[in-house]
């Protein structure tokens, strides 16, 4: 996995982000209870007009999550495989990290990974009462109706990018945005709960 780079905004993101879950969406008919499962583009790439790593977010949530070898198989007919990390301790491969005030058990951070490197995509499978999936989308229509601090998450991001350059993967890069979004949740969230 290379270092981060950030680049401008590409309005294509958001057709392939629509194009990609389609299919997913389409393989995952085969589970059961499919029709009630949430598809998200999330992250960025899709914030309007945010640059990002040209890398688009997915992100399905459903009820229970299947075994990452049932997951497989079903997504066989798409470019996701299963996604193991660049090191033992990348963050968000198999579970997700409580952000500061979650309060849901344990399981509810489970999670299957998926990636398509030639498509560029990430896809995270997520229970539906995942908070960090909640998170996703609220921090994404948040950034969408602040533009002033998309652009200021942009600046953050941009910088990050140059402090790790020269590191192999981009997970200290990951870890290193958690300050901006410690700063700003509970705006999110107030926010978000229409406070």
């Amino acid at each position: 996995m290379p270092s981060a780079v950030i680049v401008e905004y590409d309005s294509a993101w958001p057709l392939r982000a629509r194009h990609l879950l389609d299919g997913v969406r389409s393989a995952f008919a085969a589970l059961p209870g499919a029709e009630g499962f949430g598809y998200e583009h999330i992250g960025s790439t899709a914030v309007p007009g945010l640059g990002a790593k040209p890398i688009v977010d997915l992100q399905v949530r459903m009820p229970d999550l299947p075994p990452l070898a049932r997951l497989t198989e079903v997504l066989a007919s798409t470019p996701f495989v299963p996604a193991h990390g660049s090191r033992p301790d990348s963050p968000g491969v198999h579970r997700d990290g409580r952000r500061p005030g979650d309060q849901a058990e344990d399981g509810a951070y489970e999670k299957r990974l998926f990636h398509s490197p030639s498509e560029g995509a990430i896809l995270h499978v997520r229970r539906v009462d995942s908070p960090f999936a909640r998170w996703a989308v609220d921090l994404r229509d948040w950034l969408r109706c602040h533009p002033e601090q998309a652009r200021r998450y942009e600046r953050i991001k941009r910088r990050l990018a140059e402090e790790h350059a020269g590191e192999p993967d981009y997970d200290d890069y990951t870890r290193a945005k958690t300050a901006f979004f410690d700063g700003i949740q509970p705006k999110v969230r107030n926010w978000a709960a229409g406070s």
